[in-house]
Parts: C-alpha cells; structure tokens; sequence
C-alpha cells in the first residue's frame, strides 16, 4: 500500500505553525463573501494607494522592457538609491556590494537565518515579537529563545532581561525598533547598555528596522549599527519600501550589513529566487530617493488615527491602551475581560476573545499569544477613520453583552 502524501512531507514542516494573522484575514474574507459585513484590522498593510509618481516608474519600466533577469541582489540604480538613503538618513555608509535586495524584508529575513543559523544556535527574540521571527528559526534549525519586555516599562526591551537569557549557545540578536506588534522604540542609551552585552558576548544582531519612519517621537530611530564601528560590523540592518511608501505588494526589501553576510546571501539567493522583480526594483529606487515627500501626509494621519484610536479603547471598560511611539498597532491589553462570558460560553483566552469579537462585533483582531502575550490583541489602524470609528463602536456594544 503506498504512503499518504501528509507522510512524506519533510519533518521540518511540523514545527512551523499557521500565521495568524493570516488565519484571522483568511476568516474575516470568508465572512465577507458571505456577505456578513466584517471589519478587518488583523492585517500589517498601509491603506494608502501607493503614490502615483512611484507607480509611473514602474510604468515606464514596462515601456522600456525592463522585464529581464536582474543581477542577483539588485539593480546598481536600486542598490545607490538604497547606499544614499543610509548615508542621508543615519550616516551609515555602505559600499553597493554590501546591499542585497531581497523579495521583500521578510525573505530577507529568512535568508539572513539560513546564512547565519546553525542547528542548535540560539536566535534572541524580544517579546512582544514579531510572529514570523519564531517559526523562520525553527525552519532553520535553530531554537528562539524570548526575551520577556514588561508592559510597564513601554514594552522595551530590558538589558538586565538580555543578560539573564544568554548561554554559551546564543548567537543572534533580533531587534524589531519600531516594534511590531507594541510600537516601542528602544531609545539611545537602552541601545548603549544593549550595544555593550552585544560586544562582551560577541553576539550578531539583525535590526529589523521596516517601521523606521513610523515614529511619533521627536528624535529619530536609533540604530544599534550607528553606535559604534565595532557594532556595525556585528549588524545587519533590514528594512524595505511595503510600509514607508504602502508598497507591500511589489515585494522589495533589502539588508546592508557585514560583507561576508552578504555575499552569503547573494549565493542562497542566486539558488532560489534569482533576483527581485525586475519593475519593482526601478519603482524602489524611485521611492527611496524620494525620502519623505510622499510619507510624511501618510504619517500625519497615522498619527491623528492612532491618538483617536487609543482614546477609544481606554474607554471600552476592561480594556487599557498605551500610544504606542512608532509603526501603525495598538496592542491594548485585554486582561479585564478574560474569564467573562457570553450567553453562558465562558471567555477565557485572547482567542475566545478574538472569535467573540469577530462573531459578534464583526470586528477582526489578531490574539497576542502568538506575539508573546495571552493578555493582550493587535490591531492595525492602517484603516480609515470612518471604519475605525465603527470598529470601536462595534467592540464597545459587545463588550457591553460579556457577564
């Protein structure tokens, strides 16, 4: 009798668990088709349109026929665009053959953990974290290890919290700044203590710095990169066009960092993927150089969304909301409504909670637990005003239905 397929998949794939973000997504669109009006903020994407003058480079890319084959990493034009925009933006100066541009900054993520994991090393995830960070180690053999952040100190991380973690076995350091899902920054002189474990453990960090310009702070983003030479060549730095310039779709991010590294990846690369698209790239190049002539409209929004936002949840009672300082989530905590009930069904977890949220408001929020935290739930306000003003009056009748 021959094998069922589902056995002869690699092992591997029993470690890895289904986003979910994308389930929640996945379900919301399900209720929709049905014509069930569902309200949708479980997703990480811009709302905006990408800008016009962007998309028009893309066009005359077709024109031209710029539809060929790319060098692996990147199109030179792409790679000074991306070499400029460090250098204008943290002083960072990188030589083009210390770029790749990958298909999008989670591939460039996944890249990084294949050229630098080995099976056993430890990658350190600050907690709150990002939910693909965990499963893109365990793909590659390696064991995450989370560094609790404690709500009552911004969410950020700790080094006394870092320090207790290590082992002989730790080898990476993730830091996500602005966070996804809490929008903490780590501010300069937390890096410092940070930078300083970085250096005395001999640690390579990988600062994912996708949410860099969503920042309602008066200073910029610190990068550990840009604090000491001795760091930046410990550091890779990844970041892309999705969020910055609501480009999510067309699929280019990118990593500067330790040439070694890099050449790395630009051989795992050349075996998988080939090279970014090709009409992306030239559309990249163009929203870099741009810097923030067409982002900062979209920030001031962001802004005004997330103050309303933020205000509205902390007057849903049971529910507590801090601003976050950076990226497009609020991450309220949801603790006072756990252990309730709705016509008799008791709510114990953040995902019963989920689940009456979406069956009863119509309202679509990601659990924390697969952040790092069973109290809290995620939503994006990349949204308008007009269906976030419906959402929050949505949660707040059905919370007003828990016993």
């Amino acid at each position: 009798m021959p094998r069922p397929i589902k056995d002869m998949l690699a092992s591997r794939l029993s470690l890895l668990k289904p986003s979910p973000t994308l389930l929640l997504s996945s379900r919301a669109r399900e209720l929709k088709a049905k014509g069930i009006d569902v309200l949708d903020f479980s997703g990480g994407e811009p709302d905006f349109d990408t800008p016009a003058p962007i998309k028009e480079e893309a066009v005359k890319a077709l024109a031209a026929g710029f539809t060929k084959y790319t060098a692996v990493s990147g199109i030179p034009d792409l790679k000074e665009a991306i070499r400029e925009k460090f250098l204008r933006d943290q002083g960072l100066e990188f030589s083009p053959r210390d770029i790749v541009v990958s298909n999008g900054a989670k591939h460039t993520l996944f890249e990084l953990f294949q050229v630098l994991v080995n099976p056993g090393d430890q990658v350190l995830l600050p907690a709150p974290a990002w939910v693909s960070y965990p499963d893109q180690v365990l793909l590659n053999q390696g064991e995450p290890v989370f560094v609790p952040c404690r709500e009552d100190d911004g969410f950020r991380l700790d080094p006394d919290a870092l320090t207790s973690v290590l082992t002989p076995r730790s080898k990476v350091l993730v830091l996500n700044s602005p966070n996804n899902p809490t929008g903490a920054i780590i501010d300069r002189s937390r890096l410092e203590k940070i930078a300083d474990i970085v250096l005395k453990h001999n640690l390579l960090v990988i600062s994912d710095e996708i949410y860099e310009k969503i920042n309602y702070t008066a200073a910029p983003v610190p990068s550990i990169a840009t604090l000491d030479p001795a760091l930046r060549a410990r550091t890779v730095i990844v970041n892309g066009v999705s969020k910055t310039y609501a480009m999510t779709g067309w699929r280019i991010g990118y990593a500067a960092g330790p040439r070694e590294i890099m050449e790395a990846m630009d051989t795992v690369q050349s075996q998988t993927a080939s090279n970014p698209n090709s009409i992306a790239q030239k559309a990249a190049a163009y929203a870099i150089r741009s810097g923030e002539a067409y982002f900062l409209p979209m920030l001031v929004e962001y802004r005004k969304r997330r103050d309303w936002v933020v205000e509205a949840f902390n007057g849903i009672p049971g529910i507590r909301c801090a601003p976050p300082e950076g990226a497009f989530y609020v991450f309220p905590n949801v603790s006072g409504l756990l252990s309730r009930s709705y016509k008799g069904v008791p709510i114990h977890t953040v995902y019963d909670l989920a689940e009456f949220f979406l069956d009863v408001a119509r309202v679509a929020m990601v659990p924390g637990t697969p952040f790092g935290s069973p109290l809290h739930m995620r939503l994006s306000y990349a949204a308008s005003q007009g269906s976030l003003a419906e959402a929050m009056k949505r949660l707040k009748e059905a919370v007003a239905l828990l016993e």
